[in-house]
């Protein structure tokens, strides 16, 4: 047979229960807080912003949107300009026009004939930024995804589809006085996925 419990220790129960409650609650609202992707507004309990899905919106269109943590940079309508430019150049296979915005670096690594080859079926849209970090220096890192719909003959030859979801950190510079993107460093592909 068992005894109930002394009096004294029932009393003190109650609010240690309610002191382990409140700190676990308050782990995990500051855990969900420091884990949370940079495309997912802190308002936002849901998983991750989708990226646009119809071919026709975004950067084709002339625009380029942003989640509510890139438009508050204060770069943020400088990055945007910046990116209407660099995509719209590659749509419109204007090698003059993306010169006026890719870093002197990332010119000087593609040869007009090269570049026009490598862009001469791509189509890209639904620009979203997601972030805009400071990195060293003055300098940029702009996470952006975009959708990029080629010939498959014209995809990477790691992933020959005919339409990519891509993601990935744009370097961005100052130089002579503007924005412009630099080269993006070598190692693995950057995020990618089939439409």
């Amino acid at each position: 047979m068992t005894t109930p419990a002394p009096r004294s220790r029932q009393r003190w129960l109650a609010p240690v229960v309610v002191v382990v409650l409140s700190l676990t609650v308050g782990a995990s609202l500051l855990a969900r807080e420091l884990y949370r992707r940079p495309d997912q507004p802190a308002d936002d309990t849901s998983a991750a912003q989708p990226a646009p899905s119809s071919a026709g919106a975004g950067a084709e269109s002339g625009t380029v949107r942003m989640s509510d943590d890139a438009q508050a940079h204060p770069q943020a309508e400088a990055v945007r300009e910046l990116l209407v430019k660099y995509f719209h150049a590659i749509n419109a296979k204007e090698y003059q026009a993306w010169t006026s915005v890719a870093s002197a670096q990332r010119v000087s690594e593609q040869t007009p004939t090269n570049w026009k080859n490598g862009v001469r079926t791509t189509k890209d849209s639904n620009a979203f930024v997601y972030r805009i970090e400071r990195g060293a220096g003055s300098s940029l890192r702009v996470l952006v995804g975009f959708t990029s719909e080629q010939n498959v003959a014209d995809a990477p030859t790691y992933f020959p589809e005919p339409c990519i979801k891509w993601r990935l950190v744009l370097p961005v510079i100052v130089e002579d006085n503007a924005l412009k993107i630099d080269s993006v460093e070598k190692g693995p592909p950057p995020e990618h996925e089939k439409c």
